[in-house]
């Protein structure tokens, strides 16, 4: 098992969220793709987005439904800086997570998390576990507690 598995399911233990990693046979990079081989609707997944503030240049990190896209400029507004995208290299440094496994939790560094209001929409939702191809099924609303994100509209 992969150092950031290992390290999602430790974040998980310590939060008192409780979660099984499964390792899929393809790949569930993108929300489509993780809806197959979950077996759940594309909304039910947990796209994990890094951005980056332009002027503070910290790493903000949103949960989005897999079934929308980003309102760059409505998520920039709502938080009060414009964002671009991080740059993966430095998100794998920072985060300890590769682009297609950024899990919500467990980074090696603290981020500040905004969570999708659609996700609501699911009792549960399925998140990146820290390797391109492994996920976990959670509550959505004990997800959210642990975490302490903020609650935005996102699209």
């Amino acid at each position: 098992m992969s150092k950031s598995i290992k390290r999602v399911e430790q974040a998980a233990a310590d939060l008192g969220l409780k979660i099984s990693v499964e390792r899929m046979p393809e790949s569930t990079r993108t929300a489509k793709e993780a809806a197959a081989a979950c077996g759940g609707e594309v909304g039910q997944i947990v796209k994990s987005l890094i951005f980056e503030g332009e002027m503070s240049g910290e790493l903000i990190l949103l949960l989005v439904s897999g079934g929308h896209d980003v309102d760059l400029k409505k998520v920039s507004k709502i938080i009060g800086e414009t964002l671009k995208r991080a740059d993966p290299n430095r998100i794998r440094k920072e985060t300890g997570f590769a682009i297609g496994g950024v899990a919500p939790i467990g980074h090696l560094i603290p981020i500040k998390t905004y969570f999708d209001n659609v996700l609501f929409t699911y009792e549960n939702i399925w998140a990146a576990a820290g390797a391109p191809n492994a996920v976990f099924n959670t509550n959505t609303q004990n997800l959210f507690d642990v975490i302490e994100a903020e609650l935005i509209v996102v699209s």
